[in-house]
């Protein structure tokens, strides 16, 4: 994935929460589409919400930005919303 190093949380199982579950079907996008997005990622940055992270990502030809939280309680990867 690039240069950068990803940070440890980046291997985590994701948990799809409730808000992205319903942007999926609002954006006309499926779970397919997202894990595809995540093994294919850019890049990341800090959100400007403490604890999340931005991942920069593509879904076919369009440019999309993914929010992960990761949860060190669970071990997984949150996906807030894409």
């Amino acid at each position: 994935m690039g240069k950068r190093s990803w940070p440890p949380w980046w291997a985590w199982d994701i948990d799809l929460t409730f808000h992205v579950l319903e942007r999926m079907a609002d954006r006309s996008f499926t779970e397919a589409d997202l894990r595809d997005m995540l093994e294919n990622a850019t890049g990341f940055r800090r959100d400007v919400v403490e604890g999340r992270w931005v991942v920069e990502a593509r879904c076919g030809r369009q440019a999309w930005e993914v929010i992960v939280e990761p949860d060190i309680y669970t071990g997984k990867l949150a996906i807030i919303t894409a």
